[in-house]
């Protein structure tokens, strides 16, 4: 049996050259930043980190959850840099208590809010099927946990539905949760946020009516640079990040204004 050869020399040393070449290619003083984003924002933020990874070498990892959650993370000890809510007053709050940089608060998107449903057929766009009544489970965000889910409470108030079909809610923890009930069918239709099921302007499966934003309050969500991030270049810069071109463009792929 014939012993297999060792590598040649010229193949260790292309080895080791490329090795080389890709540590250098790394950036000098790439870090991390610990983020917590409202889970609404999951899709675009994926795309943003992606591309401030590319820009600037830091890489910013992600944790998603309903606001009100986060905020009892973040109060609690939670080891967040960076802190993406689903609204304005949380990270406002986040201020007054100490727990975020004074002047670091930014309004980085205004939100969409979306009746849906995995059914290509069930919804059509002036949302007939809230009157009809014909279908068992309505699925929203927990009302004190996600501005989207209290923005849902207020449209289905607006349009006169919520007596008749608050017996069909089924509340999901965060917009995240929500989503999954609808798209896996244990609930017939629910309201999500746009970014969730629409991409480039196009509605990506099922069906849906946009809810006009005059039938609940804005849903303008805000950033905050939290107090452990202050001394944290990576977390400085995606702050800055967040307002450039490139991720607001990103932003309204997914429907953000």
């Amino acid at each position: 049996m014939q012993r297999a050869s060792n590598p040649s020399l010229a193949s260790v040393w292309r080895a080791l050259v490329w090795v080389a070449a890709s540590l250098l290619a790394l950036p000098s003083g790439a870090g991390q930043v610990q983020v917590a984003v409202a889970a609404n924002f999951t899709a675009p933020m994926k795309r943003i980190a992606e591309a401030f990874e590319k820009d600037t070498g830091h890489q910013a990892v992600l944790s998603y959850g309903a606001t009100g959650k986060l905020y009892a993370q973040i109060t609690n000890g939670a080891p967040f840099d960076v802190f993406l809510a689903a609204d304005e007053a949380t990270p406002a709050r986040l201020g007054k208590e100490g727990v975020a940089v004074p002047g670091s608060r930014l309004t980085y998107a205004t939100g969409r809010l979306v009746l849906w449903s995995a059914n290509p057929a069930l919804v059509d766009d002036k949302a007939a099927v809230l009157v009809r009544n014909n279908f068992k489970h309505l699925a929203i965000a927990a009302p004190k946990l996600a501005p989207y889910g209290a923005a849902a409470l207020e449209t289905l108030t607006q349009i006169g539905v919520l007596p008749a079909l608050q017996p069909k809610l089924v509340i999901g923890e965060s917009i995240g949760q929500t989503f999954s009930m609808v798209s896996t069918g244990n609930a017939e239709l629910g309201f999500v946020a746009m970014s969730q099921v629409f991409e480039d302007g196009k509605l990506k499966t099922g069906s849906a009516w946009v809810v006009p934003a005059n039938l609940h309050g804005p849903l303008k969500q805000d950033a905050v640079l939290l107090a452990r991030g202050k001394s944290n270049p990576a977390a400085l810069q995606l702050t800055a990040f967040l307002k450039s071109a490139q991720a607001r463009a990103i932003m309204n792929s997914f429907g953000y204004e």
